[in-house]
């Protein structure tokens, strides 16, 4: 039997969700992490505290396949964090599943980390020739370690004193038995938010998981704050020197859900539509219908249907109730891979002139079997692709899963080159200006993926942008 993965290109990171001050702490991390699941599938874990004592459950699978209300009985208290994984540094096993948990010699602690740390080698190697024993292959429980070998200090100066010694991107959730602290790093690369829901204090990745709970959103935890929760209130500590900012523009692209507002308070809904209105002036096309790949090519096709005046339509259904993995039948079905997750609406597409919309192209091999199947499968007379996202031209570093610049096909072929490999038509991307035209304040934005400009330097001899570029 052949186990395969969906649509390997590009994938989620991870999505955080803590609340502190509620008798049903961990059902209402249940529902976060529910609202969540689009940012990892792999595992998740909820982990909480009764002002004594510190509880764990978690396991590989989604939310719902793990936790029932046997197991969230279980976890008893008034905080809570939860983590859905999708592993962007180690491998998938249950030791990487988070939140991580240690005991130390001021107690004990929790960790749920989005994003990913960078020069790892270095800090980790420092640590084991100190002595340290790792659980795990995830960078996140560096941190860990960094905060229980503290000589000194009280529990928050150690948490502010390890983070300063760490790089890269972390939006981070620090529980303790009678604490929850929320950081962010310097650049504010992943998003993290904060509400409220009665008298409690709710934090997550995205404000979709704040609307399910009915809670309601204050502001964003900032780049560089560590915000402190506990029984006196909020406090919020600067722990490292202004930087630039460097949001992920990925997220407003693909990865968040488009009911949510990130980065202060910004609708990704709407900003996808606008993205799909500036495609359409850029490249628009003689066609009878606009389709999206769905589900988050949905927004933009319908701003470039609205753009351009042409009809739009749902051409593709997705099965939402496929896995991550697969089996692949002995007998050779052509196009199975993407028909598993996606099917062409022959009657909406026979003999039209189509322009699909997709959020990107990472590898190509994707967009091919789609543009095949719209065609022989569909009986569409003409494809003409269109991509709300410019070339992607450079792997991430922090936090989402991109294959290595060689893999990338826009890192090494020009456009022409890439729709005749799609066999679409015609082949159109949103340009870097459009995109900045777009995005509010597009300067505090990492666009590393676009155009190779990383925000934080590489120190590691395993992870070199030069060496990566050549």
């Amino acid at each position: 039997m052949n186990k395969k993965i969906l649509f390997p290109d590009i994938h989620e990171e991870c999505g955080i969700f803590g609340i502190f001050g509620h008798p049903e702490a961990a059902n209402l991390t249940y529902l976060g992490l529910y609202a969540l699941q689009h940012r990892g599938q792999e595992g998740a874990g909820i982990c909480s505290a009764d002002g004594t004592k510190l509880y764990i459950e978690k396991s590989l699978g989604l939310v719902a396949e793990i936790f029932n209300e046997k197991k969230l009985k279980k976890l008893p208290g008034h905080i809570a964090i939860g983590h859905n994984r999708y592993s962007t540094t180690g491998s998938s096993t249950i030791e990487n599943v988070q939140p991580l948990m240690a005991t130390y010699s001021l107690g004990s602690l929790a960790i749920a980390h989005n994003g990913n740390l960078i020069d790892i080698d270095i800090l980790k190697s420092k640590l084991e020739k100190d002595g340290a024993i790792f659980q795990s292959t995830s960078d996140s429980e560096i941190i860990l370690h960094l905060i229980a070998r503290a000589k000194s200090g009280e529990p928050i100066e150690r948490i502010a004193n390890a983070v300063r010694q760490v790089s890269g991107a972390f939006s981070l959730l620090i529980m303790t038995e009678k604490e929850l602290i929320a950081i962010r790093d310097p650049y504010g690369i992943r998003p993290l938010a904060l509400g409220k829901i009665a008298d409690a204090y709710v934090v997550a990745s995205e404000t979709c998981a704040f609307d399910l709970i009915g809670a309601t959103y204050i502001r964003d935890i900032n780049p560089g704050e560590m915000l402190i929760i506990n029984e006196n209130g909020l406090n919020s500590i600067k722990i490292f020197n202004s930087v630039k900012r460097a949001h992920c523009v990925f997220e407003f692209i693909y990865f968040a859900r488009p009911d949510s507002y990130i980065f202060d308070h910004v609708c990704v809904n709407t900003i996808r539509k606008e993205l799909g209105r500036q495609l359409a002036r850029e490249h628009q096309v003689p066609a009878d219908i606009v389709i999206p790949v769905p589900d988050s090519g949905v927004p933009a096709a319908l701003g470039y249907a609205e753009e351009s005046g042409i009809p739009f339509e749902f051409g593709l259904i997705r099965n939402h109730y496929v896995g991550r993995t697969f089996i692949e039948p002995k007998q050779s079905i052509r196009h199975f891979g993407v028909k598993v997750k996606l099917n062409p609406v022959r009657e909406a597409l026979q003999d039209k002139r189509v322009v699909v919309i997709d959020d990107s192209i990472v590898r190509g091999t994707t967009s091919k079997k789609i543009v095949k199947m719209i065609r022989e499968l569909g009986g569409a007379k003409e494809v003409h692709l269109r991509i709300s996202s410019p070339p992607t031209i450079g792997p991430c570093f922090y936090g989402i899963d991109t294959p290595t610049r060689q893999e990338l096909i826009a890192s090494s072929h020009r456009i022409e080159e890439i729709r005749k490999y799609t066999t679409a038509d015609s082949l159109g991307y949103l340009s870097i200006e459009g995109l900045k035209r777009i995005i509010p304040n597009s300067h505090l934005y990492c666009m590393a993926c676009f155009n190779c400009k990383y925000p934080i330097e590489f120190q590691s001899k395993k992870i070199n942008q030069l060496e990566l570029f050549e």
